[in-house]
């Protein structure tokens, strides 16, 4: 049969109407800084509910198979993006001529970088097209509202929806097979709705211990910086592996308390959620024997600790600064021309491990915080970030990337390959936790790594040539194009030189952001359910 594509729309659209209960978010807090800057987020709630009532009425009793699932989870990602991008965009038309004075930065006012910026918080990627990010040019509704996306992409809009809608529960494996990050998800109780209301309550009760720890650091005076304001914030983008911050310097802006709280917290972001489910179950073996936890840690480990060590030996950066990296400097009153900086972790155990360890696990789990700007470390530091960002985490976590368990079930089939080289008559399953995996299994994992290191290279040469013709930004590194593709593939957010932690991707022409918030949407969604609607097979009987 066809695929039955007013079905897949009419379920985008209950999905989107909902959106307007998220909206009562930074309406509150609106209300709570300044009534006025409410008016951006109202009219988005009506125009969600406008639009997703329209969308839900062409079709009265949706039936969701396998390919009605791939298209309602593709278009409800972009969907909401869209709609989530009116308030970046009304914020300029509210306070056009009035009394406040929140329009000095007009990035957001562009539709390409709101799209831009809303892409990348529902996608939990972290990159940003802002050109100030503070609060004197933007709004606390608008800011809580930018976090909030994050929030609800990290473990998946969809999953919401079958957590909570009734109708979405008949085809709800489906939709959540098509979302989820990773392999597969585990079917933690015998109804799928409850799965994910699992899922969600494991989500919500870690973000909320996480912001009761930041604010407590902040009522025991070692982080005063670290309001309830910013603890809320930073909860919602933390356990989402997002990355968005309020602050400009992002976690540099709080204390060495607020960055080692930050570290577990962002780590356990990165584990598969049903190793949480099981440990509540009284089940704690599990999450500790579990192989890709294990192998998880420690990749961590060993990357912090080389991190760390390189950092500490090695001075930092010396020698003339380019046109992409003198920027990063002029903060630090540092023109173009000879650099010669010494910071003060380099020979410093403590803040070489703290700083070594919160970037590799910011990169490894893709959530895109920053202590520092790492542009500043030595040429081997760099490298092991680099390394971190094609690592991902674990499958069932809010992680992006490729994922430790794609990695260690390739590993496991190589070393299958050198034994079955020696030994051609034997019979030997690779295995995952004590379980031989399906052979089709290995090769969809194959066929996805080779498909996403494909689209690396790929969008990396569109990148170069995009600037090279267009001169913007110029000049563009090949280490630049390279890790603005990784970042935004792998929904990590910030890359190397001009878009590093303390940068963003505002220099870029509208055609690479347009290109970048398509790669974006496809990494997040694990690239199979968004590349299979352009196949002719997927629309054919």
């Amino acid at each position: 049969m066809k695929v039955d594509w007013r079905a897949s729309v009419s379920l985008v659209g209950r999905v989107t109407k909902y959106l307007a209960v998220a909206l009562l978010v930074p309406i509150v807090t609106g209300l709570l800084y300044d009534p006025r800057t409410i008016v951006p987020f109202v009219v988005t709630a009506l125009v969600a509910v406008g639009v997703g009532t329209v969308l839900e009425r062409l079709d009265d009793d949706p039936d969701i198979g396998a390919r009605e699932g791939f298209l309602m989870v593709a278009a409800t990602w972009f969907a909401v993006s869209v709609v989530g991008a009116l308030p970046y965009l009304l914020e300029h038309l509210a306070f056009q001529g009035g009394s406040l004075t929140y329009t000095t930065d007009t990035t957001l006012h562009h539709p390409e970088n709101a799209l831009f910026e809303t892409m990348s918080g529902f996608t939990t990627t972290g990159a940003t097209v802002m050109g100030d990010i503070s609060f004197e040019s933007h709004t606390r509704a608008l800011m809580m509202w930018r976090q909030m996306t994050q929030w609800l992409g990290g473990m998946g809009i969809v999953v919401l929806a079958v957590a909570i809608l009734p109708e979405l529960s008949v085809g709800g494996a489906q939709l959540m097979d098509a979302e989820a990050p990773g392999p597969g998800i585990e079917k933690l109780t015998p109804r799928i709705a409850e799965t994910a209301r699992a899922l969600w309550v494991a989500y919500a009760g870690i973000t909320a211990l996480e912001v009761l720890l930041l604010y407590g650091l902040h009522v025991a005076g070692t982080a005063p910086a670290m309001t309830a304001y910013n603890a809320i914030a930073h909860g919602f983008t933390t356990m989402s592996t997002g990355g968005f911050s309020p602050e400009a310097r992002s976690i540099e802006a709080f204390s060495a308390a607020v960055q080692w709280l930050i570290i577990p917290f962002m780590v356990a972001a990165g584990t598969n959620f049903a190793l949480f489910w099981h440990a509540t179950k009284g089940n704690v073996d599990k999450l500790l024997k579990d192989a890709e936890f294990r192998a998880y840690a420690g990749v961590i480990g060993v990357l912090a600790a080389v991190a760390a060590a390189f950092i500490y030996l090695d001075p930092g950066l010396s020698g003339p600064a380019t046109a992409s990296t003198a920027p990063h400097y002029a903060d630090k009153g540092v023109a173009a021309g000879p650099i010669a900086h010494t910071f003060p972790i380099f020979g410093d155990v403590e803040g070489a491990l703290r700083q070594a360890t919160f970037q590799v696990v910011s990169f490894v789990t893709t959530t895109g915080y920053a202590t520092m700007d790492f542009n500043a470390w030595n040429g081997s530091a760099r490298y092991v970030l680099v390394f971190a960002m094609f690592i991902g985490g674990s499958a069932g976590s809010t992680g992006g990337g490729i994922k430790i368990v794609r990695w260690l079930v390739i590993l496991k089939s190589l070393r299958r390959e050198l034994f079955t080289t020696v030994h051609p008559d034997a019979v030997r399953p690779v295995r995952l936790a004590g379980k031989p995996l399906d052979e089709r299994a290995i090769r969809g994992i194959y066929g996805f790594t080779l498909l996403y290191f494909a689209i690396f290279f790929v969008a990396t040469l569109v990148l170069v040539a995009d600037a090279a013709v267009m001169a913007e930004p110029a000049p563009l590194s090949v280490i630049e194009a390279m890790t603005a593709v990784a970042a935004t593939l792998g929904n990590i957010g910030p890359g190397l030189e001009l878009i590093g932690p303390m940068g963003s991707y505002i220099d870029f022409t509208i055609e690479a952001k347009v290109f970048m918030v398509v790669l974006m949407w496809i990494g997040r969604l694990e690239i199979f359910p968004v590349l299979v609607l352009l196949t002719r097979g997927y629309w054919s009987s």
